[in-house]
């Protein structure tokens, strides 16, 4: 089993930043995808950003977040960040992370929300204008 926990929304003006983080704990893999996914009320769950590692890493974003937001790691902590600058009233949401744990599945993006294992409770980003 994984653990994950998220920290770090809040409210923000618009053109703002803030940093999320989300620390995993639990079984550990040399393998790895984590993801940030957000979700705004009446909307569909959204994808926003993937990194991998299997010896190195690979990044993937959403073309609305491209340029603005960084996901990174800090595998002594288990952690997972999502550097978010330049925020927009639309990128109010909860914010979730996400993880799957060994080899990701051929012919599956990664923004495939359900290919993921394990799922954190979420937290609140608010962007006012």
């Amino acid at each position: 089993q994984v653990q994950l926990v998220e920290s770090g929304g809040g409210l923000v003006q618009a053109g703002g930043s803030l940093r999320l983080s989300c620390a995993a704990s639990g079984r550990t893999f040399s393998s790895y995808t984590m993801g940030w996914f957000r979700q705004a009320p009446g909307q569909e769950r959204e994808f926003v950003a993937t990194i991998t590692w299997s010896g190195g890493s690979s990044t993937n974003y959403a073309d609305s977040v491209k340029g603005r937001f960084t996901i990174s790691r800090d595998s002594a902590k288990n952690t997972v960040y999502l550097q978010m600058n330049s925020l927009k009233p639309e990128d109010t949401a909860v914010y979730r992370c996400a993880a799957k744990t060994g080899q990701w599945p051929t012919n599956y993006s990664r923004s495939t929300y359900y290919k993921y294992d394990y799922w954190g409770q979420g937290t609140q980003v608010t962007v006012s204008s």
